[in-house]
Parts: structure tokens; sequence; C-alpha cells
């Protein structure tokens, strides 16, 4: 074990935030059992209290100690998909922090897919409050220098993993009920939870009205850049830019084919075509687009289902977009 990890846990069990790498994006990790740990974690985001958040778990053997009434489909699910991008929303043991759950009776808890996490979450020994390591609404980040540029020294320690390899949030299921259901889509998608339960999972309604998100990551308006956002079908994008040139608007634009034509004005950004490398580039592309200083960033909106996770976070990104 490195001497930085343990380092690291030390400093968790000190009561500080440690960023960490997982597959998805970097966690600002507390003591899941520290509620004053945890209060750092919404200081440093700017984070409203009764949101909840995801404990990150060394592995599934600690699975009873925050959830109780555990379902066998999570056991089913825990077994197929962790170490992964899956977060199980369970009813929660009565001793779990309220910090932790935004005061409802329930909890997101996964085990994540990156060599320094669970080199992390096996030296400290037990669970990890961590969302995303940004300002609250804001792109997530998928390096350390991410995280340096949004919260600078209210972190105690970054340990730098590199890029995240999947790159947005994992998939979020709902098992704490009668039905099972999806409340945050993910890489992870509906078919394969589907495959694994024997039947296909609901998928829960855009929370446009909920004032309390269920789960992480669930508002109407998230991951979002400073600049204006707009999704745009492809076919819509050359007479869009024509206009905007008349109107000497500065458009960057993020697409999986080749400039239509060449303009001082527009900043022509090709993505990969295939979703899990749109999904791994997105954030730190959105970022790099944010910082141009264009009057508005335009987006190639995704459309089918392999598409469905990053559609989502592009949609919550715009809703939440233009806020300098």
């Amino acid at each position: 074990m490195s001497a930085e990890i343990e380092r690291a846990a030390s400093l968790l069990r000190a009561g500080a935030l440690v960023a960490f790498p997982t597959e998805t994006v970097y966690g600002l990790g507390a003591d899941a059992r520290n509620p004053a740990a945890v209060a750092k974690i919404f200081a440093a985001k700017g984070r409203p209290a009764d949101h909840p958040l995801i404990v990150h778990l060394p592995d599934t053997t600690h699975l009873t100690h925050w959830a109780s009434d555990i379902p066998e489909a999570a056991h089913v699910l825990a077994k197929a998909f962790w170490p992964g991008p899956l977060t199980l929303i369970l009813k929660r043991q009565a001793d779990v922090p309220d910090a932790v759950t935004g005061g409802q009776d329930t909890v997101g808890l996964r085990v994540p897919n990156h060599p320094l996490a669970l080199e992390l979450l096996h030296s400290f020994g037990a669970g990890i409050a961590a969302p995303s390591a940004n300002r609250f609404g804001r792109i997530s980040p998928t390096t350390a220098e991410h995280v340096r540029e949004d919260l600078g020294e209210a972190v105690a320690l970054i340990l730098n993993g590199g890029p995240c390899s999947v790159g947005i949030e994992s998939t979020i299921v709902d098992l704490s009920g009668p039905r099972t259901t999806i409340l945050r889509p993910g890489m992870l998608s509906a078919s394969e939870i589907g495959r694994v339960l024997g039947r296909v999972p609901d998928i829960a309604g855009d929370p446009l009205a909920a004032p309390t998100p269920r789960a992480s990551g669930t508002l109407a308006a998230h991951y979002a850049p400073r600049t204006p956002l707009v999704l745009m079908p492809d076919d819509s994008l050359p007479i869009t830019l024509r206009n905007a040139i008349v109107q000497k608007e500065r458009v960057a634009v993020l697409a999986t084919f080749p400039a239509p034509f060449n303009h001082p004005l527009i900043e022509w950004h090709v993505a990969p075509a295939d979703p899990a490398g749109f999904a791994h580039d997105l954030y730190a592309k959105l970022r790099e687009l944010d910082a141009l200083g264009c009057d508005r960033i335009i987006v190639q909106k995704p459309v089918g289902q392999p598409w469905q996770a990053i559609h989502d976070r592009l949609k919550r990104a715009a809703a939440g977009s233009g806020s300098r």
C-alpha cells in the first residue's frame, strides 16, 4: 500500500476531505459515518444539505452495514456489476447519518471500479461518502486537474488516477420499493440490468417538479457549463451556424462529424461517434468549450437507446447552463 493512500485514509479518519478517482468521475470523499466531515462536502461544493450522497464501499460484504431489508435483486446486481458504475438505492440502516441520506429513509451505495479508489476504500476500511468533486450543478470532473480548478484548497488531498475511464456518473437503480426503477441512466444500460434480473426495470420520470431529489445527480439542471448550451439535431446545424455568423455570434460546436464549413466565429470540435467514446470525453470537452468564452455552445443532439445516458446529462447541462 502506497504512502499516499495511507495518508489519504488518515486524513479521512481525521475528518478531512479527500478527492479520489473512480471509473465514472472524481469523487469528493469524507468519512460517511462522520456528520461533521460530511458537512464539509456540502460546504465545499455549495450543495444543498437535503441532497443525498452516494456511499462508496470497499466490497459487497459492507452492504449490510448500511442497508436493511436488502432484496435478492440487490445481491444479484451487486454480484453482476460491482465493482462498477452501478449505484443501488436501498432502505437504510437506522444508524446511517441523516447528513448522508438527506434525511430520507434510503441510502445510495456502490463499489467503484478503479484501483486507487478500491485501495483507498480498503485502507480506510469503511464507507466513504463521495459526490462528484466539483462545485454544485457544474460540470463533473474527470481528471485531478478539474478538481483543483473547482475546489482548490477545500480538499486536503487529491489522489491522481488519471482520466476516468467511463466519464459520466453511475446508473442509479432504486430497489427500496416494490418495483425496480432506474432513477438516473448511466453507461450500464437498462437492458443489461434487465438481462441479469430477468425483467426490464422501470425508468423514472423526469423530476422537473421535485424540489428534493431521490438520488444524487437527478435535478433537472445539472452538469452545466457557464456558457449557454443548446442541443440541436445534426441536420439543423448548418443553417443555425450561418444565422449565428450573420448575427456575429461566436459559437462552439461539439458534434460527431467534421464541420460543414469553416469560419473564424465557429469553434468546431469533433467528438467520438460511439457512445462510450463520447461519454469518456464529454465533461472534459464541455470544460474546454466553456473556457473559450463563446456566446453559445451547441451540441449535436444524441438519439437512440445507446445514447440515453449521454442525452440525459446534456439535457440537464442545457437546463442549468448560462449562469456566470
